[in-house]
């Protein structure tokens, strides 16, 4: 395949792709369509602090991100252990998902601490498995082969979400309820997580090359690394700039995401059912998404495929707010979410690729690292800020839907200041720099 290195042979993209395959089933069950809104309503039995806690409760887990995602790539890199330290990240990622299985009103603050833990797990994990993308394709290529992951992932996502909505489906056929069928889904989620990631960790290879470090507790020298890498920030302007634009755009995303499966409940009436229904479909375009724009940026650029993206992004938030928020509007509603759905998943892999273009060769987990950072700095801000929004105003969801759509304006103005062909530059002769300080 033209689109992958040399030494790339196509089973080892099917195994770095089966990885977003294995792991959108969390975000997509967990965090968007059935364990948000199993907490509000049963886990907090509404109370009018519910929807606050749940984007509480991320928040602290984005921030622990926040704090170690740059030393965990400077660690990764410098020790290249960007695979084993993705196995320990899956591993307690599936471990604090399946204990959401004990996740009950009376195990508020358990359920809470897990949610903590598996998130944080995960978001570590997707920062280490974005760093292969740039050592798998060639950079003319970055485009297609993360779309070509990214929509793999929406499919995987939907695997899960399906067969959980066939269990909850037998569930209810039964007069369970949804104490009894939610932590369920929590083991289905977790065991699919655990056996699609197998392909990653049997087939894909680690190719980054130990460096020498002093002889110090490991970790100080990551430290160092990173502090170092802040030092020379001025080299990587474009890289800057457009974490500074993801952290906006991202904002909107993730309180899209987050909040989705609760809006559509909470304001539009919709059953469990209906909004699993409604992530179900937004999985599928948010797949065509992914794939069709990953070709479309290779061929038209990144930052014109992205600003596409927070364009379609302003239109979905400006479609939502002027529909009145009724159960009559459900058909604006499902318009708006499935456009919003193809703009996720073009946003999406359109950011992790353009990273790959603007993060040195020779510092690729750090650097993805630092996106990760910029990510998971925005899954705080977004969505904690819709959460404050809606509590401050009694629920008034149009207002926060007025603040999710300012996100992407403000990445748009910022995403005009971001020149690739530059940052690339920056990004070569920082390598560069790097292999003539490791020689003897």
């Amino acid at each position: 395949m033209d689109a992958l290195q040399d030494d790339v042979k196509p089973r080892e993209l099917w195994a770095w792709a089966m990885y977003d395959f294995a792991n959108s089933g969390f975000t997509t069950v967990v965090i968007t369509a059935l364990f948000n809104a199993y907490f509000v309503a049963v886990v907090a039995g509404n109370a009018p602090w519910a929807t606050f806690a749940w984007t509480a409760a991320l928040s602290v887990s984005y921030a622990l991100i926040i704090v170690s995602a740059p030393l965990i790539g400077a660690y990764a890199d410098q020790h290249a252990a960007k695979k084993k330290l993705l196995v320990i990240t899956t591993l307690g990622c599936v471990l604090f998902t399946a204990l959401l299985w004990f996740a009950q009103p009376e195990t508020l603050w358990f359920a809470i601490a897990c949610v903590i833990a598996a998130n944080f797990f995960f978001g570590s994990g997707e920062n280490l498995i974005a760093a292969f993308l740039p050592e798998l394709a060639k950079s003319r290529a970055l485009g297609r082969v993360s779309g070509w992951g990214w929509s793999l992932g929406y499919l995987g996502g939907l695997f899960t979400l399906g067969l959980c909505l066939a269990y909850l489906t037998w569930a209810e056929a039964r007069g369970m309820g949804a104490s009894a069928y939610v932590p369920v889904t929590m083991l289905i989620t977790a065991g699919i997580f655990a056996l699609a990631s197998l392909p990653t960790f049997l087939l894909l290879k680690e190719r980054a090359v130990p460096r020498p470090v002093k002889k110090t507790a490991p970790f100080i020298e990551a430290w160092r690394e990173v502090g170092q890498t802040l030092r020379q920030v001025r080299q990587f302007t474009d890289l800057a700039r457009f974490l500074l634009c993801s952290l906006f755009y991202q904002a909107g995303i993730q309180a899209v995401i987050t909040l989705a499966a609760i809006y559509a409940s909470q304001a539009m009436g919709f059953s469990t059912r209906e909004t699993l229904l409604l992530i179900f479909a937004v999985n599928i375009t948010a797949a065509i998404g992914a794939f069709l724009f990953g070709h479309v940026q290779d061929r038209i650029g990144h930052v014109r495929t992205i600003a596409l993206t927070l364009i379609g992004w302003i239109g979905a938030i400006g479609l939502l707010w002027a529909a009145p928020i009724h159960p009559e509007s459900a058909s604006v509603f499902w318009i708006a979410a499935n456009l919003a759905g193809l703009c996720l998943g073009a946003a999406q892999s359109a950011g992790r690729a353009l990273v790959g273009l603007l993060a040195p060769p020779s510092r690729l987990a750090e650097f993805y690292g630092f996106w990760g950072l910029s990510v998971k700095l925005s899954a705080i801000m977004g969505p904690l800020t819709y959460g404050v929004v809606t509590w401050v105003t009694g629920g008034d969801h149009r207002s926060a839907l007025l603040l999710t759509g300012s996100f992407f304006i403000v990445g748009l103005i910022l995403l005009a200041g971001v020149k690739v062909a530059r940052g690339r530059r920056a990004a070569l002769r920082a390598a560069r720099l790097d292999k003539v300080a490791l020689q003897p």
